[in-house]
């Protein structure tokens, strides 16, 4: 496909212009903001991005529905970047209306309060995602951006036509990878709805930078490497002061514990948490009536748990590799709550899920080619491993904390 034929599939027509706090004026065709207002959308308009952030953070009530707009913007003008220096010249008109169908609605399948759900036995997001990208109304809407909706939920959920397509495994390479419209998004978002500045990225710099290569994966040129150096810090300080502020925790690991232990006993179950909004989410939780549900409804209510005791996570720790098991950990709140003589609804075990501060991209230099790790930078692999080992803590949270509780939990995390 040549230069003038791609730009023109990502310039022609994107003349409805939506107004955002963080990007400014982004730009949508009738097709796309069409999508953008279909049922799933709104859907995804009354799910908080960062789920209880707010408590902590107040200003921090934007929604994925924002967010996927973002990551739309970012994902289109990451195109026009590699489509006018030419890097990308066997993608055809098709392929990257898909592309940016599948940056709009990667979120679309997401459920409520943010990663509270996630590790539980449920559908992943991104498979619901593609269910719907391939169902009625969304495949119609979804066709008429000029994208193909099969190759769209295939971009979203990389368990669809995992084939060697050259297309999809370019697309979800810029879509999930290390310097993504996604993560631009987020980071940037976040940091300005939390009144933070740690997170916003420089995406100017960043998509004149990022470059395809020869094998078709993402990369970076030599003056890209800071970016990826930014990428790398922002997400840590992030995550060490938003997304696993220990307040976030206790709200996160409470509504966890909650929906795990009702799914256990089929109070809930999975299929009553697809398809729903925050809001929706409180509804069904009030609705069931079970005591299950107390340290959720805690949650809801912003009566979150103390914290009675916290050690930084030790992989070679025995007792902390038994607690990455749920049933261990459960066993581990019950053992606790009778020793302090409290309801075992009254405790919760929370380690964080591992987060991966991946920088494995190849930076395209004047002098040659080479792996991040290799160029001249301080995020040097046992840098980077650091990061997660400073910032993922075992904690115990409890609904009423004292110092006979804080002395138990300390033994326990020994």
């Amino acid at each position: 496909m040549n230069e003038s034929t791609q730009l023109s599939s990502l310039v022609r027509g994107f003349d409805r212009v939506v107004r955002d706090p963080v990007w400014g004026d982004m730009s949508f065709s009738e097709a796309y903001l069409a999508l953008a207002q279909t049922e799933a959308f709104a859907l995804a308009d009354r799910i908080r991005q960062l789920g209880p952030v707010h408590m902590i953070y107040p200003g921090a009530t934007h929604t994925r529905k924002s967010h996927s707009l973002g990551v739309f913007h970012v994902a289109r003008r990451l195109a026009l970047s590699l489509a006018e220096r030419g890097q990308i010249d066997f993608v055809g008109r098709e392929g990257m209306r898909s592309f940016l169908a599948a940056a709009l609605c990667h979120d679309i399948g997401h459920y409520p309060y943010a990663h509270s759900l996630k590790e539980l036995p449920l559908a992943r997001h991104e498979a619901l995602a593609a269910d719907m990208i391939t169902s009625e109304p969304l495949r119609s809407a979804v066709g008429a951006c000029g994208a193909d909706p099969d190759l769209t939920a295939a971009i979203v959920d990389g368990d669809r036509l995992s084939g060697e397509d050259r297309e999809i495994l370019l697309f979800r390479s810029l879509l999930s990878g290390v310097l993504d419209p996604d993560k631009i998004d987020y980071l940037t978002r976040d940091a300005y709805f939390c009144g933070v500045p740690y997170g916003v990225q420089d995406a100017d710099y960043i998509l004149r930078h990022v470059v395809v290569g020869p094998d078709d994966k993402p990369g970076v040129d030599g003056k890209g490497v800071m970016s990826v150096e930014g990428l790398l810090f922002s997400k840590y300080l992030m995550y060490r002061s938003v997304y696993w502020h220990p307040g976030v925790r206790a709200a996160t690991s409470m509504v966890r514990k909650a929906v795990a232990e009702a799914l256990e006993a089929r109070i809930l179950v999975a299929s009553e948490l697809y398809g729903i909004d925050d809001r929706g989410f409180v509804a069904l939780a009030m609705a069931k009536r079970h005591p299950l549900f107390a340290p959720a409804l805690a949650a809801f209510s912003g009566s979150l748990y103390q914290p009675a005791a916290e050690i930084p996570f030790d992989d070679e720790n025995p007792v902390h590799c038994d607690l990455l098991e749920s049933d261990r950990r459960k066993e581990a709140e019950a053992t606790l709550a009778a020793a302090a003589g409290l309801p075992q609804s009254d405790v919760v075990v929370d380690i964080p899920e591992p987060v991966s501060f991946e920088a494995d991209l190849a930076v395209y230099a004047a002098d040659g080619v080479r792996d991040f790790e290799e160029c001249d930078t301080v995020f040097k692999p046992d840098v980077v491993a650091r990061f997660p080992r400073v910032l993922r803590r075992v904690r115990v949270f409890v609904r009423s904390p004292s110092a006979e509780v804080g002395r138990l939990a300390a033994e326990l995390l020994s």
